[in-house]
């Protein structure tokens, strides 16, 4: 058989695979791969943090102030009254841990945050909103229940670890902001959850306090209602159940307790 010498074809190493879809199957495999890094890295902290008990923790953080307490307003003279109620509520706790403090953070968006070492930071469009002790104690109660949960110190510590994940892996700060959001958007299930047990224990704490759990539920009835406000509460509600679910469950939680939903409203003291 006579040979006959072929041209070498130029397709022998490229994918038959659409550059498109070939691209588009490499995006989705690092995508589920770096999903799987973050869910690991936060089951790591989880565990680890169960080595950190709530004393060391105090120890560690209860005089340190996060970047965001250097905005607090420390010359608002709702402050005093805001750390008494606080430290009544916090009395209903009594092995608690935690020597409470309280600062407002001047922000035109209604916002509380629990804080390592027992700091919570109530923001002065908050203070603002509420209409009465009650509905503020639950707010105050809901922070404490965080506390008493440690979602704080887990969410640090979350936060930590996957900031220097994104750092490593982005090296720029625009990338290292998208992946922040889509480590906030991972964490969100985990955050729902921790956000229903500080419900709860925030209830209890306001039923002992009073006796019932009127207007408990207030602050969510009006950001349920107020939806020209919306842009204000988005940062509330982004990281917190939807305020009608929070308030069914509130209400079914208190029935199943046999709490009273009706009671004396105190006024704030402003």
């Amino acid at each position: 058989m006579r040979y006959v010498p072929k041209l070498v074809r130029d397709d022998v190493n490229v994918s038959k695979q659409h550059p498109l879809a070939e691209a588009g199957s490499l995006i989705v495999g690092l995508g589920l791969t770096f999903a799987a890094i973050i869910v690991v890295i936060v089951y790591m902290v989880d565990i680890v943090l169960l080595f950190v008990s709530p004393e060391q923790e105090v120890a560690m953080f209860e005089a340190w102030t996060p970047a965001a307490a250097n905005t607090a307003d420390v010359d608002d003279e709702r402050l005093a009254a805001l750390q008494e109620l606080t430290a009544r509520l916090a009395q209903h706790w009594p092995d608690s841990p935690y020597r409470t403090r309280v600062a407002i953070l001047s922000s035109d968006e209604p916002n509380a945050l629990a804080l390592p070492g027992g700091l919570i930071l109530i923001s002065s469009e908050l203070l603002d909103q509420v209409e009465s002790e009650n509905e503020l104690a639950f707010v105050i109660g809901h922070e404490l229940g965080h506390f008493k949960h440690r979602d704080h110190i887990r969410a640090l510590g979350r936060g930590v670890a996957l900031g220097i994940l994104f750092a490593a892996v982005s090296g720029s700060g625009s990338a290292s902001a998208l992946g922040g959001y889509i480590s906030q958007l991972t964490l969100r299930g985990f955050s729902r959850e921790q956000e229903a047990n500080a419900d709860e224990f925030g209830l209890q704490l306001v039923q002992r306090e009073y006796g019932h759990v009127a207007e408990a539920t207030r602050f969510f009835e009006r950001l349920s209602q107020d939806g020209g406000a919306a842009n204000k509460t988005m940062a509330y509600v982004s990281t917190h159940p939807l305020p009608s679910e929070r308030i069914d469950a509130l209400l079914q939680f208190a029935a199943s307790r046999g709490w009273p939903t009706t009671g004396e409203v105190r006024p704030l003291n402003r």
